[in-house]
């Protein structure tokens, strides 16, 4: 059936890993209708763990869409990751919908990716509901759950459902909205409703005026009546909460059991009544001046449309996710790439139940769906009916923090391997691939050495290509501490002309950060003045290689003094060899270092790992900078290392942190190093030259 606006209804299904995500989207597309039989991820038969990598591994990695109808009303869901590896994924759907809900374990409370994510629907000012999952457990504890979340995010907490009983004795759960209780079905069925238990009706009345008090937040006349009467009636509560939970000033909380099937309905009900539609919602446009403006979605006016993900399907090509924001987005027509300023034809448009594609003729304003084989349209991209339209703010994507140096094991996969990592980093944002030229290596870069290990198993599995890693080299530099001076003098015969030059230039350091200062101080015409491009050539080549291990050269005054030519053998080629030469032998007399690169590095922890990172950092040569609590158990380190000494620092945090930390990293400055770490380099850095060599 076709969906107006305010029947849309799209949420983000998102959490910590190993809370039930995968298990609670099969069962939300179960007791909707969508899917005959819910299957479990062991099966390896789920809607949205579909992929090879994903079936094998028993984790979700990529953000995988459905849809239900509940109520004439159209649900779209993203299902998404819960490692930090894959938090791109996670992003892309934040984007899309309107709100989100979080889906914590009843026995652990708020983990560290759940208070990771909630910053981040803080950042958007985002709705948000949350989950309390394995009611079933003994060890689940919904009241201690709440004051957890209540004492972390410093929000309003207020129980949509409540758990009737747990562990062994749990037998559902009842909807305080609507004062109904849903009993567990035997066979693991859907939920049946029916009267509330009286050795429940006292923690239903709780319940239900912490649920009015919640309501009222979001009215001022309905909080003035609550202070007066002390409740207000259904109607009210539901105007109340859909105020308040549009103005994020509420979060709903339910209890459940993926594993029983239990909690469903009431959830499916209370996105129908009460979540905002993209009716509600603004997108933002960004003009060619930066200014930003403000865009309600509608279904008025021109088509626009904004590109949250996109992917590749060995029998449909290239899908691209769209959401739309204004008019209606049309299948077999033509739409404008604003980014890329030319036209794409749009074919056939899809609704998907993971990967399940369901063929639909348009999409309404608000609506989410998949469109095929547009061949220029990239995650971030705006499509337009109207080529004046301004472009959407792209998706901001987290910084990769790890890379490998990556390499064919046979030559003639090379350009193959490169060709499906671009292809890859092009619907991941979160991966980047690129040739190194200064290095000498293909290096990509993720979120994590998972994340980048599965990319590379895909890539195996699919073109049997052998890929070697291997930690990149780090792009020392090479400079000078002292003034010196030198002479050389090029001189070649071989029938003909011949070649001749001589150069004495000095060189002198620079304060750090000033790369290089060239001066022709030749007087009297020892040297043409035709010459001198020449000769500065010949001192910027050598400065691309030093003279202690092949590192370009930084931060050094080159002074030409003088020179000597020939009327016939002299040629700029002639002083560009000499100049070469004569720097070389000037730096090895100006006691020539190394410099390393210094990165600034911002760590995320929960505060009982605090003194331990802070120690590693020291331990890798860095420098403590500043450390700041920022409010629910985490703490900030700002600091700077080498980065030698963090190219390894995803696997090292993780490792430390039970994969609970965080970090970004963004170069600073060189710093010189001498003793043991420099012969080291200088040693490392010979080998891979006399190698690269032998390969060429």
């Amino acid at each position: 059936m076709d969906f107006k606006t305010d029947q849309i209804r799209n949420i983000t299904l998102a959490g910590h890993g190993q809370t039930g995500k995968t298990t609670l989207f099969e069962r939300l597309l179960f007791a909707g209708g969508t899917l005959a039989k819910p299957e479990s991820v062991e099966s390896g038969k789920t809607v949205s763990d579909n992929s090879p990598e994903e079936i094998e591994r028993k984790i979700s990695i990529y953000a995988s869409l459905a849809h239900i109808t509940w109520k004439d009303v159209n649900i779209n869901i993203w299902d998404t990751p819960g490692s930090s590896d894959f938090a791109g994924e996670v992003i892309s759907a934040f984007r899309s919908t309107e709100s989100a809900l979080i889906l914590i374990d009843g026995r652990s409370g708020a983990q560290i990716e759940t208070i990771k994510l909630w910053r981040d629907l803080d950042r958007r000012n985002k709705p948000r509901m949350i989950f309390i999952n394995r009611c079933e457990e003994d060890r689940t504890d919904i009241d201690a759950v709440l004051k957890d979340i209540r004492e972390k995010f410093k929000v309003e907490v207020c129980p949509v459902t409540i758990p009737m009983g747990k562990g062994a004795s749990y037998k559902g759960v009842i909807d305080v909205l609507h004062g109904k209780a849903y009993t567990l079905d035997a066979a693991g069925q859907k939920e049946t409703a029916g009267e509330i238990p009286e050795e429940y009706r006292s923690a239903y009345e709780d319940a239900r005026a912490v649920l009015a008090g919640a309501a009222a937040e979001g009215d001022d006349d309905l909080l003035v009546k609550f202070i007066d009467d002390g409740e207000l009636t259904d109607e009210e509560i539901e105007r109340g909460l859909k105020i308040a939970l549009q103005n994020n000033r509420v979060v709903p909380a339910f209890a459940g059991s993926t594993i029983r099937n239990s909690g469903f309905t009431a959830l499916l009900n209370f996105i129908v009544e009460i979540v905002p539609s993209p009716a509600q919602a603004i997108e933002t446009t960004v003009g060619t001046d930066g200014q930003t403006s403000a865009v309600k979605i509608n279904a008025d006016g021109a088509m626009s449309a904004l590109v949250v993900k996109t992917s590749s399907d060995q029998f449909s090509g290239r899908l691209s996710y769209i959401k739309v924001i204004s008019g209606t987005f049309n299948a077999d027509t033509e739409v404008f790439n604003i980014g890329e300023s030319k036209k794409e034809k749009v074919g056939k448009l899809y609704r998907c139940t993971g990967k399940k594609l369901e063929e639909i003729k348009s999409l309404c304003a608000g609506d989410i769906g998949i469109a095929v084989k547009l061949a220029a349209a990239r995650t971030g991209a705006t499509l337009s009916s109207d080529a004046n339209t301004l472009p959407f703010v792209r998706l901001r994507h987290p910084e990769p923090v790890y890379s490998m140096a990556v390499s064919a094991k046979e030559k003639r996969d090379e350009d193959k391997m490169s060709e499906m990592l671009a292809r890859i980093s092009e619907e991941d944002r979160t991966l980047m691939y690129k040739y190194n030229a200064e290095t000498k290596q293909n290096v990509v870069s993720g979120m994590g050495e998972l994340h980048i290990n599965i990319i590379l198993d895909k890539i195996k599995a699919q073109t049997k290509i052998n890929i070697d890693t291997a930690v990149p080299r780090v792009a020392y530099r090479e400079t000078i501490q002292r003034k010196a001076q030198a002479e050389y003098t090029h001189k070649k015969q071989s029938g003909g002309h011949g070649q001749y030059a001589r150069v004495v230039l000095s060189v002198e350091a620079l304060p750090r950060g000033e790369n290089y200062k060239f001066t022709n101080a030749v007087f009297g015409g020892a040297i043409s003045k035709g010459y001198i491009p020449g000769v500065e050539k010949g001192v910027k080549e050598a400065m691309e290689n030093g003279v202690l291990a092949g590192y370009p050269v930084v931060d050094a005054s080159i002074t030409v003094l003088d020179g000597k030519e020939h009327p016939v053998d002299s040629s700029e080629m002639a002083f560009k060899i000499a100049a070469r030469n004569a720097f070389r032998d000037a730096m090895r007399a100006a006691g020539p270092i190394l410099l390393e690169p210094i990165m600034n590095i911002t760590v995320w922890v929960e505060s009982k790992y605090l003194g331990d990172i802070m120690s590693d950092i020291s331990g890798k040569r860095g420098r403590i900078l500043g450390q700041s609590p920022l409010g629910s158990g985490i703490e900030e380190i700002r600091a700077q290392a080498p980065q030698a000494e963090l190219l390894k620092y995803a696997i090292d945090l993780r490792s430390m942190t039970s994969g609970t930390g965080s970090f970004e990293t963004s170069f600073d400055h060189y710093d010189p190093i001498s003793g043991k770490i420099a012969d080291d380099v200088i040693a490392a850095a010979k080998e891979f030259i006399t190698i690269a060599s032998g390969e060429d």
